[in-house]
């Protein structure tokens, strides 16, 4: 931990300050036109899509599937006309949709189901039947797995 004495404002501190001033006017001005953009999309293409830039015109939207993403150029029309009006929009005249897959899909948590007692009694009854003694063996140890 820094002493108070090497805490002192510094013409440096004071520009590192006013950047991130900067930085932070952006992305709020962005997350701003993201909620704009998404809002003029409609709902069944809202989730997954978002607002990447705008510049000269050229309104670039990112979606996580192609089918959203054609689904977006089909109706790329309407949605100008929905973007248009916002003021930060007006001078949009062309959009441009890039596909970018989520990077990290969340997997849902496998569920084991226990072995029911019938299904225990059918695996032990084969384990009789079966002449392999390592297969027998695999087949009781199975059984055994049964949910109490």
């Amino acid at each position: 931990m820094k002493k108070k004495s090497d805490l002192q404002l510094t013409p440096d501190s004071f520009s590192r300050a006013s950047t991130l001033r900067e930085l932070m006017a952006k992305a709020s001005q962005h997350a701003e036109a993201e909620q704009q953009v998404i809002a003029a999309l409609p709902n069944s293409l809202a989730q997954g899509s978002r607002f990447v830039s705008c510049k000269e015109g050229e309104l670039v939207i990112a979606t996580d599937t192609a089918a959203k993403a054609s689904q977006i150029r089909f109706r790329q029309h309407d949605i100008m006309v929905a973007v248009r009006e916002y003021e930060l929009f007006r001078f949009v005249w062309k959009l441009k949709v890039k596909v970018q897959p989520t990077r990290f899909s969340e997997r849902p948590v496998t569920k084991i189901t226990p072995l029911s007692n019938e299904n225990a009694r059918l695996l032990r009854e084969e384990a009789g039947h079966t002449k392999d003694q390592s297969l027998r063996e695999v087949l009781e140890k199975l059984a055994s797995h049964v949910r109490d």
